[in-house]
């Protein structure tokens, strides 16, 4: 058991560390002048609340995730 817990630790912590590295990536990265502005012209209440409680990172991740899912959910005709 303990060979197979030493085998398996290594892979297992790089896959995590690769996880990890996905999901901060987009909180690492500043918000242009550009994005701000188009998300105070297109932030719903929830996102409004959300930057007056939790700071304007947390704020554009929801609202980036928002555009996201929209984008994907209807893809355009052509």
């Amino acid at each position: 058991m303990v060979a197979l817990s030493v085998i398996l630790f290594p892979p297992l912590l790089i896959a995590f560390l690769l996880v990890m590295e996905r999901v901060e990536e987009p909180l690492r990265r500043p918000a242009s002048p550009r994005e701000v502005g188009e998300f105070l012209e297109t932030a719903t209440a929830d996102e409004v609340d959300t930057l007056a409680n939790s700071g304007i990172r947390r704020a554009l991740f929801r609202w980036r995730r928002r555009r996201r899912r929209r984008r994907t959910t209807n893809p355009p005709m052509v």
